[in-house]
């Protein structure tokens, strides 16, 4: 298993150096840039089955227990995602706000290491290779066109505004340049800002023209991913590879429906406390138009969700066994990314720098006090800094789990932190508590409603304003969201529900030797293992108990 796991470790960061970045992984070299040739795809296609056949042979039950179960699940899970995944052809379509290239390569640039001669030149290296880069992604756009790929008229119209952004800036404040700021080298200096302004500029320009001239006005009206070639085939396996179950979009669906009703309750519950109503559409009217619950400034919105990260990590301690020691700071998106539709995400540190909850700030007066709670708790403590930052500090693990990542037991635990830090007694707010109690598996039934039912704009925003979770302006941007990232949405609960049902579980079991502390401990220390592989490993963990 350590043999393919050190060659699949290598396969992976050869063909996508980048990665490396966003997993706390030393690179030997920084020059190096993601192929996104038809050739390349090809050939990483069958290297991909190669280790797959490899993968599957190896008897995972000589491995249980080990840090060696542990690269095999994530290993193989990956591999049977993008194997299943060839069907959607995402190449061909690959126009995204969520994290497009666009705005991926634009963290990159102020993460690559500048410190040395050596490493300034191999920066150099890297970003005359970006405009071939853009040029072959507007290639693939094309390709996609002819066979019928594209991606919804609106997402087009976002990532156009997206690049706009990026190309309104100077020279001196785009990320691209922020090697040359950093380095404080006038003759690299000089070097970046040719390269920026005489090959990135222009290379963003022509990619952002061609989306407006001429993908925008082809792009599709509809937003189900079933409007594309094998649009329903796509969609099983985009939603199988984001939660790590193996379960129908339609059985998605209808359980999400069966939550959605039974967590109403809890939302009456605390309405008839808070608002003397057991009406829940006038509870979450009333949680809406609280006047306690609004901020009038940008900086009394950062400054609230740094405070709110704050108490959540002193009060963590109580919660779990092992405490991870790196820090994660609060941080607001960049100028060009406020207002595009992105959503506010973690991104991981490593031993050199904190991790990032970065936050957008824009229209602060339409956040509301419960909601800023709830994503703090879900993007920093007790969410996915918890996670990342715990399983970035175990040792023995194969670096190669360092580089993979799954949604389901990823945000399903950030999904059970929002309901831990209820527990934890972490919320101020009265809103908090219950618009997170409105929300949940609300993703289960409105992802595969678009995709699979046929559900409108109109219809899916609706039913997601309902929640009051978000200001009713982003509606659009949730629909969006849904519509290019088929069954993502479904992962938060659908892994949510499992990581409750296993403390259910555990705690049925053990009665009084049960340890909420040894529980979460148990949970986390294999990162973001598919949902069955974590089953099986916390049910070992009670057998043990017992």
């Amino acid at each position: 298993m350590n043999d393919v796991a050190d060659r699949y470790y290598d396969f992976l960061l050869e063909r996508q150096p980048e990665m490396a970045y966003f997993a706390a992984v030393e690179l030997d070299r920084h020059d190096g840039m993601f192929d996104n040739s038809p050739e390349a795809y090809a050939d990483a296609a069958a290297a991909k089955d190669a280790f797959l056949r490899e993968v599957e042979a190896i008897d995972a039950a000589d491995l249980v227990g080990t840090p060696e179960w542990v690269a095999k699940a994530l290993i193989e899970q990956r591999l049977r995602s993008e194997v299943a995944e060839r069907v959607c052809k995402q190449e061909l379509w690959n126009v995204s706000q969520m994290g497009g290239w666009h705005s991926g390569y634009s963290q990159i640039a102020m993460l690559q290491p500048v410190d040395t001669a050596e490493l300034r030149e191999q920066a150099l290296a890297r970003w005359a290779k970006f405009p071939g880069f853009v040029d072959q992604e507007v290639a693939n756009l094309k390709a996609g066109v002819e066979q019928g790929y594209t991606v919804p008229k609106a997402v087009a119209q976002r990532v156009i505004n997206q690049i706009g952004g990026l190309l309104a800036l100077p020279t001196e404040q785009s990320p691209f340049y922020s090697p040359a700021v950093r380095a404080g080298d006038d003759t690299f200096g000089a070097s970046m800002r040719d390269i920026v302004e005489n090959g990135i500029t222009p290379a963003l320009q022509r990619a952002r023209d061609y989306l407006a001239d001429e993908y925008l006005p082809v792009a599709r009206e509809e937003l189900s991913i079933s409007a594309i070639p094998n649009g329903a085939d796509c969609y099983e396996a985009m939603l199988r590879g984001y939660t790590t179950i193996d379960r129908s979009g339609k059985d998605v669906y209808e359980l999400g429906q069966k939550t959605v009703e039974a967590n109403k309750a809890g939302v009456i519950e605390l309405g008839r406390t808070a608002y003397e109503t057991e009406d829940f559409s006038e509870i979450l009217e009333r949680a809406k138009n609280d006047p306690n619950d609004t901020f009038e400034s940008r900086e009394e919105l950062l400054e609230f969700s740094k405070t709110m990260v704050e108490r959540a990590a002193a009060e963590m301690p109580n919660w779990v066994g092992t405490m991870p020691e790196q820090a994660v700071a609060v941080v607001p998106f960049e100028e060009h990314e406020e207002g595009t539709g992105r959503s506010a995400h973690y991104n991981p540190g490593n031993a050199d720098r904190p991790a990032e909850y970065r936050i957008p700030l824009d229209k602060p007066e339409e956040q509301s006090r419960g909601g800023a709670e709830t994503v703090a708790f879900h993007e920093a403590w007790p969410g996915h800094h918890l996670q990342v930052a715990t399983f970035q500090s175990r040792e023995g693990m194969h670096p190669v789990t360092s580089l993979i990542w799954f949604s389901g037991p990823g945000e399903g635990w950030a999904r059970y932190s929002e309901a831990l830090a209820e527990e934890m007694g972490l919320y101020e707010t009265v809103t908090g508590p219950i618009s997170r109690r409105a929300w949940p598996a609300r993703g289960m039934v409105v992802d595969p409603g678009i995709h699979l039912f046929g559900w409108t704009r109109e219809q899916a925003r609706d039913y997601m304003n309902e929640s009051g979770r978000f200001p009713e302006s982003m509606g659009d941007d949730m629909v969006d969201r849904i519509a290019i990232l088929p069954g993502q949405l479904t992962a938060y609960d659908s892994g949510g529900l499992e990581i409750l049902a296993l403390r259910r579980q555990a705690e049925e079991a053990l009665g009084d030797d049960f340890d909420i502390r040894e529980f979460h401990d148990r949970v986390l220390e294999n990162g973001t293992i598919p949902l069955g592989y974590l089953r099986q490993h916390i049910e070992a963990w009670i057998e043990s108990k017992q």
